[in-house]
């Protein structure tokens, strides 16, 4: 199984750099000189991406691939999603921190049982996390906080909601 670790934003300068939007906790492991990623286009074809360098420019991480030698390159690689196979990544050491593979499609439930949707994807802003919800054909967002979100059972493939009134209201 493979994961979204970042996107080419832009090409980057004349020598095949680009600007990549990082989705990952740990940017400088997952892009690591050597380390191989999949290219995922738009259309669903893929290429294999070989990190040759990575720098931080202005608060954004600009990277080289081994396999893209110059701009033209680089800017067909635009909106390409970067993804790492999630056996590379290491063990969270933290019981209430998961990776987004983890919770996407388990099972959004009430505390009494009563199932209200599936968690479809975890939606990162700068203000903290939402869980995507397909409920009932609609998608419901609920802040991903400990108050709303008390228990995760991964194992179990569950979310416990204690939601505040209203929230779920299609």
């Amino acid at each position: 199984m493979q994961v979204v670790v970042g996107r080419v934003a832009k090409a980057h300068g004349i020598r095949g750099e680009v600007a990549v939007d990082v989705r990952t906790d740990s940017p400088e492991e997952r892009f690591a000189d050597g380390t191989v990623l999949t290219g995922q286009a738009r259309d669903g074809s893929t290429t294999r991406l070989t990190v040759a360098a990575a720098r931080w420019h202005s608060g954004r991480l600009l990277m080289r691939f081994a396999e893209v030698p110059d701009r033209t390159a680089a800017e067909e690689l635009r909106g390409v999603l970067l993804l790492a196979d999630t056996d590379a990544l290491p063990p969270i050491e933290d019981p209430d921190e998961f990776y987004d593979h983890e919770l996407e499609g388990l099972r959004a439930e009430l505390a009494d049982g009563t199932v209200v949707g599936t968690v479809k994807e975890i939606v990162h802003l700068p203000s903290g996390e939402l869980l995507a919800l397909d409920r009932e054909g609609a998608e419901v967002l609920v802040p991903f906080v400990k108050d709303i979100v008390p228990h995760v059972d991964v194992a179990g493939g569950r979310v416990v909601l204690e939601p505040p009134e209203g929230l779920l209201d299609l």
